[in-house]
């Protein structure tokens, strides 16, 4: 269910907003359905080998194995920065939601409220945060699925005031949006780029599984179905759910703009409304209050495992390896949850212009994340070769290794050196923006190779990678799923 429905927060629900005002429709969609390769690619490389070797600290811990350690430092530190980030992202659009209903209560009221449900998830430790997430992620499955289905029906007419829309929105205001008044088709790929950046902010997360295998129950088994079931969330619930929002909204509706005066909203929720269904708004926007709940939950699950695993190879101070008579590492917790109080800069600021700062923050980590899993696979991959390791017989393989991690390097890259295309426009230079673009595109070279001189380090050679230890504790704890009595247990076991 993490897999599924886990981290499908508010990069979908509510900046798909700003991505339709800057792409327009098609240039939305396009944007969705490229990044959704990519993050299919990234999970199959890492689902490769985390099924294999699923172990605390993820993708951090397999850096060390088959990279370099300094690899790690530099994948690790960046992990941990993209999720401690994030959650305050998820805290500002919470904000914006709430704001749906009564915008005159001060800002730092509902910062608080969120910050205290969600630090109370996460303290209750992973066996309350797993109960915790399959509530939410089911809330979240319900809640897409069945905009979708009511996004269908409005445009065709069913809602009532039975105005067809058909695809009136992608005529006028058009396809694709002029990017900054740019005419022509630059104009429009620009546009259509601006999306890509957006999309990486909500396809986030995918990669969590990972970071929970080390402490999911029979992990060889359960995470090849995760990720075999990745596709379904890309497919349905992005691309399908971004189509609908095409149709639905036209790119130039002044409630869109997260960063302007207006009251913004989610897309969906301004659909419904121009729908005329009286009540439904008030439902689905609390349908989506409890997504961002559950994605900062996750961010902050996924930050605090992240610095424990550093703490673990060595490259963060000791003290947050300190763990409760559960194992629950509260130090790393504590820690990762203090800079969620910056999410308060939603009190002064809008809470959507915080919002926005925050995603393109998180952003190109996220895709410097997916980089050096990519990277840590092609290693890996290479190391099977050497080893004369058959592929074939891990819990989870694919045919199109190494392809695959190919693509995820080469793009991320890619995106992460264009990302701040905007401001080298014509009178649009603006140092915030190059610094908060950039930074972490510079950052990551300068830790790497850092660390590399700091420890004495050197990349692991193929023949010397290690790909035996822990492998016998993993398989001891194997074991068969009891069979399904009747057809509903076997239709459960499938889908979970």
């Amino acid at each position: 269910m993490i897999s599924i429905g886990g981290v499908i927060g508010t990069g979908l629900f509510v900046g798909t907003a700003n991505s339709l005002t800057q792409g327009g429709p098609i240039g939305l969609l396009l944007g969705y359905t490229i990044m959704g390769s990519i993050v299919y690619c990234v999970m199959i490389t890492l689902g490769e080998m985390i099924s294999y070797l699923p172990i605390p600290g993820g993708p951090i811990k397999l850096a060390e194995r088959f990279v370099d350690p300094a690899f790690s430092f530099a994948v690790g530190w960046n992990y941990w920065y993209n999720w401690t980030i994030t959650s305050p992202a998820e805290f500002s659009a919470a904000v914006v939601l709430i704001n749906f209903w009564n915008p005159a209560v001060n800002n730092s009221v509902w910062v608080v409220i969120c910050l205290v449900v969600v630090l109370a998830i996460n303290m209750l430790g992973a066996g309350a945060y797993g109960e915790a997430e399959f509530i939410f992620a089911s809330i979240k499955i319900i809640t897409i699925t069945s905009l979708i289905i009511i996004g269908i029906i409005i445009d065709l007419g069913g809602g009532p005031n039975h105005d067809r829309i058909g695809f009136r929105y992608w005529k006028n205001p058009g396809p694709f949006v002029q990017y900054n008044g740019i005419e022509g088709v630059k104009g429009q790929f620009l546009g259509f780029w601006a999306v890509l950046i957006q999309a990486a902010f909500s396809f986030l997360g995918t990669e969590i599984v990972a970071i929970a295998a080390g402490e999911a129950k029979n992990p060889r088994r359960n995470l090849p179905k995760a990720i075999r079931r990745v596709y379904i969330r890309i497919l349905l619930f992005y691309i399908g759910g971004t189509f609908i929002i095409g149709l639905l909204v036209p790119s130039n509706d002044p409630h869109l703009k997260l960063a302007g005066e207006t009251a913004a909203k989610s897309p969906f929720v301004i659909a419904i409304e121009k729908a005329g269904i009286k009540s439904l708004p008030s439902i689905i926007n609390a349908c989506l209050l409890t997504s961002a709940w559950s994605a900062a939950s996750s961010d902050l699950y996924t930050s605090s495992r992240a610095l424990y695993g550093l703490a673990i190879s060595g490259n963060a101070p000791k003290v947050f390896l300190k763990t409760s008579r559960n194992g629950l590492p509260y130090v790393a917790i504590l820690f990762s949850a203090s800079f969620s109080l910056l999410t308060f800069m939603a009190v002064s600021a809008s809470a959507g212009s915080v919002f926005i700062w925050f995603a393109n923050m998180t952003s190109v980590a996220g895709l410097m994340t997916w980089f050096g899993i990519s990277v840590t696979y092609l290693r890996f991959y290479k190391g099977t070769q050497v080893q004369g390791i058959d592929r074939k017989t891990f819990p989870y393989y694919t045919n199109l290794q190494p392809y695959a991690a190919w693509w995820g390097a080469v793009s991320t890259v890619t995106i992460c050196f264009f990302n701040g295309w905007n401001v080298f426009l014509k009178g649009e230079w603006d140092i915030a923006n190059f610094i908060t673009n950039y930074i972490l595109f510079i950052t990551w070279p300068i830790m790497y190779f850092g660390a590399r001189f700091y420890y004495g380090t050197k990349p692991v050679a193929p023949e010397d990678m290690d790909f035996k230890t822990d492998i016998a504790e993993i398989v001891a704890d194997m074991y068969d799923d009891p069979p399904p009595k009747n057809k509903l247990e076997a239709f459960l076991q499938w889908l979970l």
